[in-house]
């Protein structure tokens, strides 16, 4: 049967103060309803996704998702009131079964993992919720707000979305419902509940980042988790990595030794045409943009075309800002962010033929400024930035932008910086190259791609 993902775009922003729908405002560079319908789409187990949006802006909302979501069939009005939207939803969709998640468009950092899991629930129960452990206590309280009981909070849940249905469960509840003068319900669980009782409603666990954006401050919070976001590159074994390389032209940058090293070795052994640049082999200078475009186009004259370009080289220099010197305050930042810039700008031409993939390096100090790190961590959070802007930048030429977080890892850079470490206690070079190339070789985009030893 197929399995419908419904994006409920119906609220109007009251409470955060706005005179457009809250599901329209701009969260990491696009509407919060774009990231939602992103997800949904982009789910290998959705087959179609249908928007139900605020009365009045149906063609707005057309205009805005235009062609680009694969799986969107329809964008359809919803009601006045929650219920209202449900009713039609069940209306428009011409089966007599079907697996059915109904999502909060506000709610635009679900994970694949919820939605997978309440598909994969569907094949077992007839309803299923997306429900978090309540961590604060609550209380009850009359009219005067004084507390008449405390519920035991172990036996309590915070109710997120999706929901998920067998389309005649839901049906039939709604049909029962309507017969009911006095019948009103906030969400579509309760109405099973109430009106199906013998209907079992399983509980998926959800996450604390599938926030619900209904406040001024959920939108600082929605925004930070987007720039925080993480995730790990699908592990593709030797055989399927030799297939997706095989005719593919990748150029390394920072390929004389270390991670660039070991992801030239890797990619040449699985098939690929590797050209590997590096200061102390070929010269190059990863901050100087003749060079880069002068390299990019001999590659792309000796094998036609350029298919992935991959930057790992950098610079640490540890040390308080006040005390380093102007030719290192210059290095750090040309090495460690210019040079993004710079192989960007030199790369586009060349991945927009190929539809290719531009992979850049951070590290942990993205996230927070460090002491004695202040021009490493600074330029790894821009380096961050950089290629989230470019993933929305150049997704209209088909060119995947994505950034590699290691853990501390075993490299030249490292060992002089810090000297010899603990055996065991740093992620191998070569195991952040396999996750690199399984990056190169997938479809994400925009993302920070964690490599940790315990995926390893």
């Amino acid at each position: 049967m197929k399995t419908y993902g419904v994006i409920l775009a119906g609220g109007v922003g009251a409470r955060l103060g706005l005179s457009v729908p809250k599901q329209m405002i701009k969260v990491a560079g696009k509407t919060i309803l774009e990231h939602t319908v992103a997800a949904f789409d982009s789910h290998p187990l959705i087959d179609e996704v249908i928007v139900m949006i605020t009365p009045g802006w149906t063609e707005r909302v057309a205009t805005l998702l235009g062609s680009r979501f694969a799986k969107l069939s329809l964008i359809l009005e919803g009601g006045v009131t929650r219920n209202e939207t449900t009713r039609r939803v069940l209306e428009a969709i011409d089966a007599e079964e079907a697996k059915l998640l109904l999502h909060d468009a506000v709610r635009p950092l679900v994970s694949e993992r919820i939605i997978s899991e309440c598909v994969h629930a569907l094949d077992r129960h007839e309803a299923v919720d997306v429900a978090i452990p309540s961590s604060d206590t609550v209380v009850m309280v009359d009219e005067d707000e004084v507390i008449t009981r405390i519920p035991d909070r172990s036996r309590l849940r915070r109710g997120q979305t999706p929901q998920a249905f067998k389309l005649s469960t839901l049906r039939a509840a709604y049909a029962r419902a309507i017969e009911d003068p006095y019948f009103h319900a906030t969400d579509d669980c309760g109405v099973v509940v109430r009106y199906l009782p013998q209907v079992e409603v399983k509980c998926v666990l959800g996450s604390e980042d599938n926030i619900k954006v209904t406040h001024p401050v959920d939108l600082t919070i929605a925004d930070k988790l987007f720039q925080l976001a993480t995730q790990v590159a699908p592990h593709k074994s030797l055989t399927e990595l030799t297939a997706a390389l095989a005719g593919k032209t990748i150029v390394v940058l920072g390929g004389s030794y270390g991670i660039g090293a070991e992801i030239a070795r890797i990619a040449k052994a699985a098939g690929a045409a590797v050209v590997a640049h590096g200061r102390s082999t070929t010269g190059l200078h990863v901050q100087d943009l003749a060079a880069i475009e002068a390299a990019f186009d001999a590659a792309a004259a000796e094998h036609g075309g350029v298919d992935a370009v991959v930057l790992t080289a950098g610079v640490l220099k540890i040390g308080p800002l006040a005390a380093a010197s102007p030719e290192d305050i210059e290095q750090s930042i040309a090495v460690n962010y210019t040079a993004a810039v710079n192989v960007a700008r030199a790369a586009h031409s060349h991945l927009a033929a190929s539809r290719g993939h531009l992979l850049l390096f951070t590290s942990s100090a993205y996230t927070r400024g460090r002491e004695n790190y202040a021009l490493y961590s600074s330029s790894k959070a821009a380096v961050v930035n950089l290629a989230q802007a470019l993933a929305e930048e150049w997704a209209g030429d088909g060119i995947k932008v994505n950034v590699v977080n290691p853990e501390r890892t075993e490299t030249p850079m490292r060992l002089n910086a810090f000297g010899a470490e603990p055996a065991g206690s740093l992620l191998s070079a070569e195991r952040v190259a396999e996750a690199s190339l399984d990056a190169i070789t997938s479809d994400l985009t925009g993302m920070v791609l964690e490599v940790r030893r315990s995926d390893a």
